[in-house]
């Protein structure tokens, strides 16, 4: 049994601070710390993973406030402009979030960093701070108990992490349920507006802690779970401009399902498959309905579409007309670096079974049909 307040006592001790700063993450704190008490049987490895990985959300929480506090220029930092990847996921995102990466010019959250944002990185140090170490040794454990995860996404400690990371230091975070079952806290959380727009306002609290002594400050973030929230976005990053990558649904929700039970059942006795994939179904489709009536109200002028089929083509061809939308400069040496990049990430294809995760191709495509007739060019 996880007890909150133990949680608390617990980071305070470990990182001998006290000041948590806005107390609006304790209530979801409280409903994951519930959810999982009540609907996750945790494995004997989710037994240690689970409750350390909250601890250290604490402690990171902890020492952020710590760094505002001793030095309050670091909200004075501006988040211009960013540009946000939200789509379903397993539709190229990861591949994208690379490939806006080998850009020196644009700021990608770095998976070290993300995981371990204090001390806030420094320009002169930050391809050979010891914590990139620390992160691999971590991204190994992961390996180790996920075997499968080498095969189905790009992975690098120095590349680009989902945005989830640090919105879970608020705990408002869907990518939560990527790793234990918490249906009531995903529910409860994807229809709470507020603490959605809590979620996001520490997302930029820790985004201007990063940039602070470690430009550039051209952001290019990515999550699948940003479709729940551009509302949110929107009032904190009223400047924000947005990708949305595209992929036949059933294609992409029998991946993402695959993909999450290969972490799942690392920390949970019973991963439930089915339910689990039919909560997918719905709550992605969920996610796209919120983000295009969003895109609807705001137009067009801030959205840009990728398809999935093409991006893995000539992922350079797809960018060349983005970054002509953004206003950025576009050269033949980025051309260079992600065919290099490409060439050095081969794909390899891993099977899915929809049928294991209760998917039907028919449900999808009526449930899906808003989506996939708007972009049939795309998918």
């Amino acid at each position: 049994m996880i007890e909150t307040g133990k949680l608390l006592d617990q980071a305070r001790e470990r990182s001998g601070l006290s000041d948590f700063g806005e107390e609006d993450f304790l209530e979801p704190l409280s409903r994951l710390v519930d959810s999982i008490n009540r609907e996750c049987e945790l494995s004997p490895i989710g037994e240690q993973a689970v409750p350390e990985m909250l601890l250290t959300q604490l402690v990171n929480r902890l020492e952020i406030e710590s760094w505002y506090a001793r030095h309050p220029e670091i909200d004075d930092e501006q988040i211009v402009a960013p540009v946000f990847t939200a789509s379903l996921p397993r539709t190229g995102t990861t591949a994208l979030g690379f490939i806006m990466a080998q850009d020196p010019e644009t700021r990608v959250l770095r998976n070290w960093e993300a995981y371990h944002p204090c001390p806030p990185p420094e320009s002169a140090t930050e391809h050979n701070d010891p914590r990139i170490a620390v992160a691999q040794r971590e991204s190994d454990g992961l390996e180790a108990m996920v075997p499968e995860l080498v095969n189905m996404l790009p992975r690098s400690v120095t590349g680009p992490e989902e945005c989830y990371i640090i919105k879970s230091y608020a705990f408002s975070a869907y990518g939560f349920d990527a790793i234990i079952n918490v249906p009531s806290y995903v529910e409860w959380l994807v229809h709470s507006k507020d603490v959605l727009l809590s979620g996001y306002r520490y997302h930029r609290r820790v985004l201007k802690l990063l940039q602070w002594h470690c430009p550039p400050r051209r952001w290019s973030l990515r999550t699948p779970e940003h479709l729940f929230s551009m509302d949110a976005i929107d009032e904190v990053y009223p400047d924000a401009r947005f990708i949305m990558t595209h992929r036949d649904p059933a294609k992409a929700l029998a991946s993402v399902c695959s993909l999450l039970y290969e972490i799942r059942r690392a920390h949970v006795l019973n991963p439930q498959p089915e339910a689990h994939g039919k909560r997918q179904q719905e709550y992605w489709a969920l996610g796209l309905e919120r983000a295009l009536a969003f895109r609807d109200r705001v137009g067009e002028a801030r959205f840009f579409d990728i398809s999935h089929k093409r991006q893995v083509i000539d992922p350079a061809e797809q960018i060349r007309p983005l970054y002509e939308k953004l206003g950025w400069d576009y050269d033949d040496g980025l051309t260079a670096r992600i065919k290099q990049w490409q060439e050095g990430t081969p794909r390899r294809p891993h099977p899915v079974s929809p049928g294991f995760f209760g998917l039907d191709p028919e449900d999808i495509a009526q449930r899906y049909r808003f989506y996939s007739e708007r972009f049939a060019a795309f998918l």
